[in-house]
């Protein structure tokens, strides 16, 4: 079976490909991958995939692989996933995530190839919601709050519209909060990881600086995620959408709390008005009951040991390259 994967080199996509490769049975795994794609998430498996030279802003180059690769199962992880940056490029969010995602989409029906697609949209295409529609079902209203969930609204839409008009067999997922092991540094939980992995190597001050620490999030381990994926396209239907995350809910200040319980040195907090956005999504509690109903899913690594891990890693990373300690300011 071959298996293309946009977004191979992201926090998502090595992940799901590490999986892939552990799994049982021949697996072609094909990665979309632009020249200048950093491969350090690659490191241990990057002789086991085949990585292409595309991009998704590029139809020409989609043509050409797809015609090429006839891939069986198209996991679409590739986007500009950084609320923040959507805010400071939202040209550039849109362009990639609703362009890009037309392009694969259109590259898919001009080569008249047929494959099962998951196209990763979003739960930030919910926004801002109310109590009254805890939990979040999958006919809950899009309220988008940030350029880069309208950019998610408009790559959802575009896979429901590709399949009811040319059959192009996608499958839409909105996932919820996951964090892990080389999960970005724009994202909470592990920027306040890398902080503390920092300040216990004396590459800072023992200081975290945080924003909003009262959003209230259920948190899902990356790695019970890319098992969900695998279990979405060989058991969901095609023109479907499904809410995908994990059962354990609580504010980012609890979960932050969780990780300085790992800490090997004292540290103290500071709200950092630069961190706060424009317009914020605080509440997001999925209800999972449909996906997990038609695939037996469910969340298996508790967030102790998601955190944990992801301290670990930035421990590791920042002892071997400590010029990562340095974080862009937005």
């Amino acid at each position: 079976m071959k298996i293309m994967i946009t977004g191979i080199t992201g926090f998502v996509g090595s992940h799901l490909a590490e999986y892939l490769i552990d799994l049982e049975g021949k697996h072609d795994i094909y990665g979309i991958c632009r020249w200048r794609s950093p491969k350090d998430n690659l490191t241990k498996i990057c002789h086991k995939v085949n990585l292409i030279e595309a991009d998704l802003c590029d139809l020409s180059s989609l043509i050409r692989q797809c015609k090429e690769i006839k891939p069986d199962i198209i996991f679409h992880l590739g986007a500009q996933s950084y609320v923040v940056t959507s805010f400071n490029s939202p040209a550039h969010t849109l362009w990639t995530n609703a362009i890009g995602t037309l392009n694969l989409l259109e590259a898919v029906r001009i080569t008249e190839i047929d494959p099962i697609i998951h196209v990763c949209s979003s739960s930030e295409v919910y926004g801002q919601v109310s109590e009254t529609d805890l939990p979040i079902k999958e006919d809950c209203p899009f309220r988008p709050a940030s350029p880069y969930a309208v950019s998610k609204v408009a790559e959802d839409m575009l896979a429901y519209q590709y399949w009811i008009s040319h059959k192009v067999r996608t499958i839409r997922t909105r996932m919820f909060t996951h964090t892990g092991p080389r999960r970005g540094d724009v994202f909470a939980l592990s920027f306040f990881a890398k902080q503390l992995a920092a300040i216990e190597l004396g590459l800072g001050d023992p200081v975290i600086k945080v924003g909003n620490l009262k959003s209230v999030r259920t948190f899902c381990d990356v790695r019970d995620a890319v098992k969900a994926y695998w279990l979405l396209v060989n058991k969901c239907k095609a023109g479907e959408v499904y809410n995908i995350g994990g059962e354990r809910t609580m504010t980012i200040g609890e979960a932050l709390n969780i990780l300085l319980s790992f800490a090997k040195t004292k540290v103290s907090i500071k709200v950092e008005q630069s961190l706060l956005r424009a317009s914020d999504v605080t509440l997001q509690v999925p209800c999972i009951d449909k996906f997990k109903k038609e695939t037996g899913w469910k969340p298996e690594i508790p967030l102790e040991k998601t955190l944990e891990d992801t301290l670990n890693y930035w421990r590791d990373e920042l002892t071997r390259f400590p010029w990562k300690s340095v974080t862009i300011v937005k």
